[in-house]
């Protein structure tokens, strides 16, 4: 199956799981996909990933462990992709939004990698605005 924009369809992926309450969920991987794997897990909102080449695939799968409170509630309320193919959205280190006040976190495209808008901020850098999380 082709698909068009490969975040949105992880991001929908992980969406999907998260309210049908799995434990994991399979993705087809990618460098920029276990880069956002990567701050989700640093940030708390997943319980941990990794990369697992499946029998007869050539292409090897992100395999994510969602996460859950005592009570069976998912950390990740929501998560909503930003910048999509038709339309890119660039931000400047200070047009970096903050999401529900503090609470969600915008996941960046930086020359200095994947990261948070908090680090982005941080580091004094931009790029381009992928997703918001919360």
């Amino acid at each position: 199956m082709s698909v068009n924009d490969p975040i949105a369809d992880m991001l929908t992926r992980i969406r999907n799981a998260v309210m049908a309450r799995h434990e994991t969920v399979t993705i087809p991987s990618s460098r920029m996909k276990v880069a956002i794997a990567g701050v989700l897990k640093d940030e708390g909102f997943i319980r941990d990933y990794a990369v697992v080449a499946e029998d007869g695939k050539p292409q090897q799968s992100l395999k994510v462990d969602l996460s859950y409170s005592k009570l069976r509630q998912p950390v990740l309320s929501g998560i909503q992709r930003v910048s999509k193919p038709g339309l890119r959205v660039y931000v400047r280190r200070t047009e970096i939004p903050r999401v529900y006040g503090g609470l969600g976190i915008a996941i960046l495209s930086t020359p200095k990698g994947i990261m948070t808008g908090h680090e982005a901020r941080r580091q004094s850098v931009g790029g381009e605005l992928l997703c918001y999380v919360w």
